[in-house]
């Protein structure tokens, strides 16, 4: 037995429709087929899994904020310009680092409902897109 790659993500939320168009809007995500689930929700996907699966809270329940005790959840990316550009139509606050040694680029925001999210774009990513560009 070895575990394969990270399935995906369950975030749960008062704000379904925020949510759901934080994640198609501004991280680039579908919207997909979800099983008949007795709860509301919706799955996510990237060009072949559903990577985020969201819950709707009852409105009563508590309010949910942040990540708890999972620090945050990650996406390798392509295109960064794109990207930043995304970022900055949808007003959504964002800090950027570089990786040491490496030179990879990481974008980190935060959805609706306090969920960081990090946003990695490869060095030779980069690289290639700069070349791309001055041409």
């Amino acid at each position: 037995m070895h575990v394969q790659r990270l399935d995906h993500v369950n975030i749960r939320t008062h704000d379904l429709d925020a949510t759901r168009d934080f994640y198609v809007d501004v991280i680039g995500l579908q919207v997909g087929a979800r099983p008949p689930f007795a709860v509301p929700g919706l799955w996510l996907y990237d060009e072949t899994a559903a990577v985020i699966h969201v819950i709707g809270l009852d409105p009563d329940e508590p309010p949910v904020h942040g990540s708890g005790t999972i620090d945050h959840v990650a996406f390798r990316v392509v295109g960064v310009n794109a990207m930043r550009e995304r970022i900055r139509r949808a007003r959504v606050a964002a800090e950027e680092a570089v990786v040491p040694r490496t030179g990879d680029v990481q974008i980190f925001v935060r959805d609706p409902n306090g969920v960081k999210i990090e946003l990695n774009f490869s060095a030779a990513d980069l690289a290639l897109e700069a070349e791309l560009a001055a041409h």
